[in-house]
């Protein structure tokens, strides 16, 4: 199927509308400043788990409306390709089949390379028929204009949590400069995760070890994160 034809409408800040605009040429700045489209809720019964998270690439918080948002987000935040993440960015709108069709998409991931448009849905309602008509349509649209869209559900259940862990370490404030320095001076390449405390006897060796595993969420570190991070990790320098 071809592209889709499509306008956007974006809230800015004092509730402001920005409405239909066209998809094609609206500025991306204009949808990086967007407030998110709606603000979560909490009511008693709710299925879903809504919050906010400090992101570390935002400086700021970032709503989410679901744990599997959060999955998403934190990913979001541990890549070091993302210099931006705007949470329900925006409403598109077209018309399809005789009727106008709408919907917002849960982040946009401002890249590096080109922008990349999410939705999060759980596996098992991927082939649910208003779902995949929904994201078929979003999909021609977010590529007619040369952007990446991405349906994201489940993760594999250990690299989410090795990068959950290394989210308690993302505050950059809380640790020593001075031992974030002599680490990356340090000849680490190679060595295990286990090990390093030792590469620094001057210093606490929670300290050292908490740094080391902020210097991972920063990727100024990297090591395989398909098991569960432990203390035989290699550690490399990133390329």
């Amino acid at each position: 199927m071809g592209s889709v034809t499509a306008t956007v409408s974006i809230r800015q800040q004092r509730g402001a509308l920005v409405e239909d605009r066209d998809w094609i040429t609206v500025p991306v700045d204009l949808l990086q400043s967007a407030c998110s489209w709606r603000t979560f809720r909490w009511y008693k019964g709710q299925k879903h788990y809504s919050g906010t998270y400090w992101s570390a690439t935002m400086r700021d918080h970032v709503i989410y409306e679901s744990r599997l948002e959060l999955s998403r987000l934190l990913f979001a935040d541990f890549d070091p390709s993302v210099r931006g993440i705007v949470a329900q960015p925006f409403l598109l709108k077209t018309v399809l089949e005789g009727k106008v069709r709408r919907h917002i998409p849960d982040y946009l991931l401002l890249t590096g390379q080109v922008p990349v448009v999410v939705d999060v849905k759980p596996l098992h309602r991927l082939s649910q028929p208003e779902v995949a008509f929904t994201f078929d349509w979003t999909r021609r649209a977010v590529e007619s204009r040369g952007w990446k869209y991405e349906v994201w559900s489940e993760p594999p259940a250990v690299e989410l949590e090795n990068i959950r862990f290394l989210a308690g370490y993302r505050r950059d404030w809380l640790f020593s400069a001075g031992v974030l320095e002599e680490l990356r001076d340090a000849d680490l390449d190679g060595l295990l995760l286990g090990q390093v405390t030792g590469c620094l006897p001057s210093r606490p060796e929670s300290q050292v070890r908490a740094a080391v595993h902020h210097l991972l969420w920063t990727q100024a570190l990297v090591t395989e994160l398909d098991r569960p991070l432990g203390p035989s990790h290699i550690l490399r320098r990133a390329a």
